[in-house]
């Protein structure tokens, strides 16, 4: 039966719509009433008056009706007005009633007010509003990585004015606020802002402006399966900046190999994925065969100390990459950027730099990539050697632990060892032995041993001392902390196995949490790996520059250009006084580029456990036994 809609029900209802669109209707309505108040109050005080003109003798003759107007508004405004009143009784109760009124009205105008604000600071506090910052770098997600990044990139942009970065992340932005201070308390002239958001929602990713910002960075989710998390992360960028002409770099990590041409369709061209466990697993490896790899690539990566740049310098074109490795006193050069886009890691030191190429440096900064106003520093060549690198040779590891990451442990591992060398792993995982089943290998010969790694008595029966190096990882079926914990307990058994023995041996190990490696210092490990950290910097490296996403790529592989520690004896004449030019001619004499040395006396004093990058070369240098020198080179 149709509902009949009385004058009464449609006036209501048009109340109620106009009551619930909040404060501003609240406040019109108010108006309405205080108006009223005053007309008719007005109008009331006016007509008395004119009933009894005598009861008022100070004056002539009554008030006009503007003037009773006037005086029922400063009855409304003012309670204390009403106390200089006088008349007739009629006159001083209307005026009361008025002053009344007022009172009502002004109490619910502030009631108003005070529960309107306390809206909009609710939904700043939501934060929804929209980003209007252009150039900034945009961060998708939030996780303890966030810090680092934040940190890195207010590092990276002391010297600019308007730099800002703008965080969506399905949080609080009050909380993620409060959390940044509390862990980047210095973020220099650098503008942090959070919005709250989905970030697998385009609509919701339009609130950072995604279109004219710098960079886009999608941090790993801590759900079960980031991977397609990350995925739907990329589709919605892709959507949320389909008008835009010319899309920023966005730059993820996948956690497994198997996702990463899925990432790569959905990112598109700009998209620059990184292999989370493939790097992990070459820096774990490139680390336990070269003691202080870790330092030196971390280093690297942070904005801190020296990282890479790229710098195109006419004055060098037609001249060799041997003229340029000596023409920078400051900077040291590792490579080319070809005006192609193509670049290359220690090429021919006679290869002549074209027009348009980049020179690709290390140095303290982008402004630092000078040359040297007074020519190259002078070569010592009496103090060169011409001794050859050794040949390879078997050797056996020992890998304690396991995670998913293993695996590529063993397969990079593979890729790097002489035929014949041997891989034992001792795990109490139950992934580790049907993994192992699984894994074909070319040069290791594989043991397993389905063993508590942390065990005092298991670790004895090992003898560990007959292995050429040692891999503890970090569990990844528990808590990181918990992870950690054993770790360090293990790395504690390892040492004081090794001063009994009085022989020491090469320990490598892997931490979740970066703020666990003061800890871990005490157990005196060769290096430690801190994959999520430098996943993190690495990250923040392409998002400022992606070009050097090729570069790191071409870094981490086997059959690439890698870093190494080299003993400096090779190279040059211990005991000898030189200065760093020499090295770098002695290095490039063996086609490799030389970026720094290693001090033995010092490998064990933290934070550069003796790593010495991107020297003066002009700089006086005496190499001492022991010491290494830091390259570039195939092998």
């Amino acid at each position: 039966m149709p509902r009949t809609n009385s004058l009464r029900r449609r006036t209501r209802y048009w109340f109620d719509r106009t009551m619930s669109k909040g404060t501003p209707a609240l406040v019109g309505w108010l108006a309405i009433a205080s108006l009223a108040v005053v007309l008719v109050g007005g109008v009331l005080a006016w007509t008395a008056e004119r009933l009894v003109p005598e009861k008022h003798p100070d004056e002539n003759e009554p008030k006009g009706l503007l003037a009773s107007l006037w005086q029922a508004v400063l009855h409304a405004m003012d309670p204390g007005t009403v106390a200089g009143d006088t008349g007739h009784w009629w006159y001083i109760a209307i005026a009361f009633l008025i002053t009344i009124g007022g009172i009502l009205i002004v109490t619910a105008f502030i009631g108003v007010l005070t529960t309107g604000l306390d809206a909009k600071l609710a939904d700043l506090r939501k934060g929804r509003s929209d980003v209007l910052e252009q150039g900034h770098t945009v961060i998708l997600g939030w996780s303890d990585q966030v810090f680092t990044v934040i940190s890195e990139l207010a590092e990276a942009n002391a010297n600019q004015r308007r730099a800002a970065i703008a965080i969506l992340a399905d949080r609080d932005k009050v909380e993620m606020e409060d959390e940044i201070r509390a862990k980047v308390p210095d973020v220099g002239r650098m503008r942090v802002v959070c919005r709250t958001g989905d970030p697998v929602d385009p609509d919701d990713i339009t609130i950072v402006n995604p279109a004219e910002a710098k960079a886009v960075v999608i941090l790993p989710s801590t759900e079960p399966n980031p991977d397609a998390q990350l995925v739907r992360t990329l589709l919605a960028v892709g959507k949320a900046r389909e008008n835009s002409a010319a899309p920023c770099p966005v730059v993820g990590c996948v956690s497994e190999s198997k996702n990463l041409a899925a990432a790569r369709l959905a990112g598109g061209p700009s998209a620059y994925l990184i292999d989370a466990n493939d790097i992990a697993a070459r820096l774990i490896v490139q680390t336990c065969r070269q003691s202080g790899l870790s330092v030196v690539y971390t280093d690297l990566l942070d904005f801190g100390g020296d990282e890479v740049y790229l710098k195109e310098e006419p004055a060098l074109v037609g001249y060799t990459y041997a003229d340029a490795l000596h023409a920078y006193r400051t900077s040291s050069i590792i490579g080319i950027l070809g005006g192609d886009g193509r670049i290359a890691i220690n090429p021919d030191s006679r290869v002549r730099i074209q027009p348009g190429d980049r020179l690709i440096a290390i140095s303290e900064d982008d402004d630092t990539v000078v040359l040297s106003p007074t020519g190259p520093a002078p070569v010592d060549r009496s103090a060169i050697t011409a001794i050859p690198n050794s040949p390879p040779t078997k050797e056996r590891t020992l890998i304690l632990g396991w995670n998913a990451r293993a695996t590529g442990v063993l397969t990079q591992l593979d890729q790097y060892v002489s035929a014949g060398s041997e891989a034992q792993v001792v795990a109490s995982h139950p992934d580790a032995g049907p993994a192992m089943r699984k894994l074909a290998v070319l040069n290791l010969l594989l043991d397993f041993k389905a063993e508590d790694s942390s065990d005092r008595s298991v670790l004895e029966s090992l003898r560990v001392q007959d292995f050429d190096h040692v891999i503890v990882l970090c569990g990844d079926d528990v808590d990181p902390q918990l992870a950690d914990s054993r770790t360090l307990a293990t790395l504690l058994q390892l040492r004081d196995m090794e001063q009994k023995l009085g022989d020491r041996f090469s320990i490598v190990s892997e931490m979740a949490d970066d703020r666990n490696r003061a800890l871990a210092q005490v157990t005196q490990a060769d290096d430690f790996i801190v994959s999520d950290k430098l996943l993190t910097l690495m990250m923040t490296q392409v998002s400022e520059n992606p070009h050097l996403a090729t570069l790191f790529d071409d870094l981490f592989d086997a059959d690439g250009c890698e870093i190494y520690l080299k003993p400096a004896g090779r190279y040059v004449r211990p005991g000898m006084p030189i200065n760093y030019q020499t090295v770098v001619e002695a290095a490039r004499a063996k086609g490799e580029s030389a970026i720094g040395y290693r001090v033995a006396a010092q490998s064990l004093v933290p934070p550069t456990y003796g790593i010495v990058l991107n020297p003066d070369k002009a700089a006086p240098l005496t190499i001492r036994p022991g010491d290494s020198v830091v390259v570039l080179a195939e092998d």
